[in-house]
């Protein structure tokens, strides 16, 4: 009995050596992932990978945050998340608002600050479980931490999907309008932004009435806080 009770401590005592060595590895490797990421344009994404396994043809070319047009940066943080500023990762104001609007039997409403979209983009899958969440927590903590607010919006831009396969501000500029990332005017960044939550369904042009409503409310958006981005 006594025999058994050392083997079973000592396996135990084996079990949590090697789950803290994992801990310790993946924390070292994640970081280390973030970090590289400061600084050098991402050149794929999980769903990137995901798309092209799927036979769907991939456009992307990376942009500086300099050479994509203020109107779109303006657009997508009025639609998506204009506390984006003024936020640490997580807008619990928001958070507060889906739940309770979730519980009441609304539409289902999410509460993603730009800041997680981009962690999952970047580093994580599509598809929706508990693990992926608390690794979006985890990797959303560590571009806060190690990257500018600037660069969080760079990066997003850049490896969110705006189209079927059209990733980034430069494919989808030039795939719904056939110009540069740095020439769209208002009313195209407002189309592109309003397609955001379905961008394989909606189309940024023909819109449909939807995104046509959708397009008017980020224009009026965009007007209540042009003050403060465009200085």
């Amino acid at each position: 009995m006594l025999t058994l009770q050392a083997s079973l401590r000592s396996l135990l005592k084996k079990l949590r050596y090697w789950l803290l060595k994992l801990v310790l590895i993946f924390v070292s490797l994640s970081i280390g992932w973030v970090l590289i990421y400061k600084f050098v344009p991402i050149p794929y994404t999980p769903l990137m990978a995901i798309q092209y396994f799927k036979n769907t043809h991939i456009e992307h070319t990376w942009q500086p945050l300099s050479k994509i047009s203020k109107h779109l940066q303006l657009a997508v943080i009025s639609a998506e998340d204009q506390r984006f500023f003024e936020h640490s990762g997580f807008d619990y104001a928001a958070i507060k608002f889906a739940f309770i609007s979730n519980l009441k039997g609304k539409r289902l409403r999410g509460a993603s600050t730009i800041s997680q979209q981009c962690a999952k983009n970047v580093f994580l899958w599509p598809q929706r479980s508990w693990i992926r969440k608390g690794l979006e927590t985890w990797f959303t903590l560590l571009i806060e931490l190690l990257w500018s607010k600037e660069r969080i919006l760079e990066v997003y831009l850049n490896s969110i999907e705006m189209g079927k396969g059209t990733f980034g501000a430069s494919a989808a500029a030039k795939y719904w309008f056939n110009t540069p990332a740095s020439q769209l005017n208002r009313q195209q960044a407002a189309a592109i932004a309003a397609i955001l939550p379905n961008p394989i369904k909606y189309s940024a042009q023909p819109a449909s009435y939807y995104i046509r409503s959708r397009k008017a409310w980020i224009i009026r958006q965009m007007r209540n806080h042009q003050s403060d981005y465009f200085k």
